[in-house]
């Protein structure tokens, strides 16, 4: 009620002089309050005979009036799944099952009498009247047995656009998509408020347009049977941007336990690991990370796991002689030889290169070495002391033809590398969650270190038997020599066998997919996520992953957290949410660390201060204490 229904619907009290009587704040401020509904209605309405204005939106409502003979699953999935903005009613009527089948005993009367009277003209069969017939029967027997129902159906589609051509380009979509399907749809044409009202979430079925479905055509109209990545086990990735169902998944329960993110920087891939390692921290996974850019040192802080800086004035350092342990089904013998082809792998990448010639001299060496402590091939090393690299050094120098090798190799034993590599092991990852970083190392060395650091994870990986999940972020590093990125497609083939997952994460498309171990990483993960992606490469990606016109620009188009998640033959829309807390723990977004880092100066400050205050007061305290006593 506005101010001028008050004046008009006042009851006002006549004086001698006529005078109206006051209005009174109260009604005043009653008639100006808002309610629920004003907030919720549109600015204006109109309602048209194919459409209905709702402010600055256009409505059009369909009703569904024909079915084929045979409903196939997921038929609705493609409408369902469609990246636009509709609402979908779906009416549901049991209809009385006596009732039915007085009515089916008249219709299979009608039928076969038909066909008796086309036999005694002598005409040819109708297939249509014998399959009808041949239907009606088998319906008929099937509902008398209690295994189908019959029901009155009324499908609804409102589609929502902001002029009616846009609305024209979603319908005609819509109805191509069906009628290819042999559904047929019709406008509500002069009842398009009974259809808009129809699809409200208000359970009232004001257009009242059904059709005749028994249970198992009813049972694939489910509108949420397709494209769905809901399971009973597994943790969640994010919610489905189609249906907003939620998209959990278990990554150990598929054929390979591999996974592979692409995304530019900033579209939140690191975001996205950091969420599923906290979440499959919870799930009892053993979580391992190489990390180049230091992002994870504070995650790894907050869940109680070890960080480790690898770098040349690191306190940290791998031995790449360390031999792993064999396990009881290996044999020693065949650790050692597998062992010496990845040092020899090491070594190609420490030295720029090696030559046929150089590669036997090299493998040579390294036998060689691993024997002056006693480490031969048929015999038990578990208790023997590896050797170092100073050690292969010294073997080298007394070969023939080892002479620029050693040359090449220096800077590793004596020059301002060999405090990075020449050292025994003294890295422990006995935890749930490791982290080693990188970013300290220079970028010449970053391929090195990230082979060692992957060559002796592996090797822990080999020695027991438990649930993994190994993190390379930026993986491009060790894509860019082939032996790196060869040892990292060695893990993705054989890492099944110990449990473990691999987790690529990388930023670079094109460099990652220049490698010839690039495409075969990617086909030998069951998991591959997409996020917001460069024009510079969405062709490349689009071929790779076989993506429609539609998906390659929703993830152009797509904000930070958001893309496609491919598992398996499957793939979603996924928006990556996380919870307040887990935003804390993970956030890569450096003006959030930064107010994070200054509240935690900030506590500290205080506690300072309060211990100080409290060692102030006790300090008065025995002064007033001597003084009383003097």
């Amino acid at each position: 009620m506005g101010l001028l229904d008050i004046f008009k619907n006042k009851q006002t009290k006549q004086t001698g002089d006529d005078a109206i009587a006051p209005i009174l704040p109260q009604e005043i401020y009653e008639a100006s309050a808002l309610e629920l509904r004003d907030i919720l209605a549109p600015s204006a309405l109109q309602i048209t005979p194919r459409e209905i204005n709702l402010g600055e939106k256009i409505a059009r409502t369909f009703f569904v009036i024909s079915y084929p003979r045979n409903l196939s699953e997921n038929w609705f999935s493609p409408i369902v799944n469609l990246d636009h903005v509709f609402d979908v009613a779906i009416y549901v009527h049991m209809i009385e099952t006596e009732r039915v089948l007085r009515q089916f005993q008249k219709k299979v009367a009608e039928v076969e009498s038909q066909i008796n009277i086309r036999e005694e003209k002598g005409l040819v069969r109708d297939p249509a009247l014998d399959a009808a017939y041949r239907n009606l029967e088998d319906l008929r027997d099937r509902l008398q047995q209690a295994q189908e129902k019959l029901f009155n159906v009324g499908l609804y589609i409102t589609i929502y656009g902001d002029s009616k051509d846009e609305l024209d380009k979603v319908e005609s979509k819509i109805k191509a998509i069906l009628e290819s399907l042999l559904v047929y749809l019709k406008p509500a044409l002069f009842q398009q408020e009974a259809g808009f009202q129809s699809v409200l979430p208000l359970a009232d079925d004001r257009l009242g347009i059904n059709s005749k479905l028994n249970s198992a055509p009813l049972s694939s109209l489910f509108p949420f049977i397709s494209f769905d990545l809901t399971s009973d086990k597994g943790i969640l990735y994010g919610v489905n941007r189609h249906n907003s169902s939620l998209i959990l998944f278990d990554r150990y329960s598929l054929e390979n336990y591999n996974s592979v993110i692409f995304a530019k920087a900033g579209a939140g891939k690191s975001y996205t690991t950091k969420l599923e390692i906290l979440r499959s921290l919870m799930f009892d996974t053993d979580v391992i990370v190489v990390d180049p850019e230091r992002e994870y040192e504070y995650m790894a802080e907050a869940v109680g796991g070890r960080y480790f800086n690898i770098s040349l004035s690191s306190e940290h350092h791998i031995n790449p002689f360390e031999l792993p342990t064999p396990r009881e089904d290996e044999s020693p013998s065949d650790v050692l030889r597998s062992h010496i082809v990845n040092l020899v792998g090491l070594f190609r990448i420490m030295l720029g290169g090696l030559s046929p010639e150089e590669d036997s001299i090299i493998d040579q060496a390294i036998t060689e070495t691993y024997a002056l402590k006693d480490i031969v091939l048929g015999q038990a090393f578990t208790d023997k002391t590896p050797p170092l690299l100073s050690d292969f050094e010294l073997v080298l120098a007394g070969m023939e033809g080892g002479e620029s090798l050693v040359q090449r190799l220096v800077k590793y034993t004596k020059g301002t590398w060999a405090g990075f590599i020449n050292q025994p092991t003294n890295v422990d990852i006995n935890r749930k969650f490791i982290v080693f970083s990188v970013r300290d190392m220079e970028d010449e060395l970053k391929p090195v270190a990230m082979y060692l650091i992957t060559h002796y994870i592996w090797s822990a990986v080999r020695k027991e038997l438990r649930k993994r999940l190994l993190v390379i972020d930026e993986a491009w590093w060790m894509m860019k020599e082939e032996d790196t990125a060869s040892f990292l497609f060695g893990i993705a083939k054989r890492s099944r066998k110990y449990f473990l997952g691999l987790a690529t994460v990388t930023q670079d498309v094109g460099d990652f997919l220049k490698s010839p171990y690039g495409l075969p990483i990617i086909t030998n993960s069951s998991i591959q996520l997409l996020l917001k992606q460069s024009p510079a490469v969405i062709d490349q990606v689009q071929e790779t992953f076989h993506l429609t016109d539609e998906e390659k620009f929703l993830i152009l188009e797509a904000d930070v957290g958001e893309g496609i998640f491919f598992a398996g033959l499957k793939h979603v829309a996924i928006k990556i949410i996380a919870s307040y807390t887990e935003d804390q723990i993970i956030t890569s977004d450096p003006a959030q660390l930064l107010a994070i880092k200054k509240a935690k100066e900030a506590r500290n400050l205080s506690a300072t201060q309060n211990e100080e205050k409290t060692l102030s007061q006790g300090r008065t305290e025995a002064g007033q204490s001597r003084a009383e006593a003097k």
